[in-house]
């Protein structure tokens, strides 16, 4: 009896190792994961229906968020993949966007079907090439807030848990209005640019400090090349649409007003 008790200790002894190198690994891992997402970049660019060729950049430089498809809501939706190339380096991280096209013939009301079958055609984009995130392009009318966000938790639910989802936001969506609240999404991008009668008051708020009112705005922003940018505060994602095809020099000159 008296043999086997240092086996128990030793039995012990190795266990508390375990433990403090199991703990060690858990820590580790926090600590990557703490690392990936200082260093998930800050700056996506938009690339729209064009050929654009982003093999220039480098994967820690940027991210691409390119129209992968449109759904046009007719009185049965359409569908209307990308028709236009993307190149980009392999490692690129990618983000689908979808837009939604309100026509004349888009229903005032969206039956259960209509609903799925929209949200399976956002969804299958996520299974694209280096897509490690989804976007949803579409300026929702009042009318249909219903269905969009009946359609954001379908999207959701369709989606690997894991994959963030986006959408964009008119700027009055963000300051002075609730109806995000609640929405199954990681983020809203409040687009400052062609923003219409809204741009006066949404920009002389930010130029006096204030932030947007809806939490899911607080995260991001899209601006545009061609207009003035407001003051972007620190750590925030900045989208950034160019009206004309992305170049490694148009790219360094955005790189430069971003830098403080």
């Amino acid at each position: 009896m008296a043999d086997s008790v240092p086996s128990i200790r030793v039995v012990r002894k190795l266990a508390f190792l375990v433990s403090l190198v199991c703990l060690a690994a858990l820590t580790g891992a926090e600590r990557v994961r703490a690392s990936v997402a200082r260093a998930r970049p800050l700056l996506i660019l938009w690339a729209w229906e064009r050929p654009e060729s982003l093999r220039f950049l480098k994967s820690q430089q940027a991210e691409i968020a390119f129209l992968a498809e449109s759904i046009y809501l007719d009185r049965q939706p359409r569908l209307r993949p990308r028709m236009q190339p993307l190149s980009v380096s392999q490692g690129t991280p990618l983000i689908a966007v979808v837009r939604l096209e309100v026509t004349p013939e888009t229903p005032r009301e969206f039956d259960i079907a209509y609903t799925n079958e929209v949200s399976s055609w956002i969804a299958n984009a996520a299974m694209l090439p280096q897509v490690r995130a989804m976007q949803i392009d579409y300026d929702a009318p009042r009318s249909q807030r219903g269905f969009y966000r009946a359609l954001l938790e379908q999207v959701r639910a369709r989606l690997p848990q894991s994959m963030p989802l986006s959408i964009t936001a008119l700027g009055s969506w963000c300051v002075g209005d609730d109806w995000l609240r609640g929405l199954p999404i990681d983020e809203a991008v409040p687009m400052l640019f062609r923003m219409g009668v809204d741009r006066p008051n949404i920009m002389h708020a930010l130029a006096a400090g204030d932030d947007f009112r809806e939490p899911l705005c607080r995260t991001s922003v899209g601006v545009s090349t061609d207009e003035p940018w407001p003051e972007i505060a620190p750590g925030r994602r900045v989208y950034l649409f160019n009206p004309r095809r992305w170049t490694e020099t148009s790219f360094e000159t955005v790189q430069r007003k971003l830098t403080p």
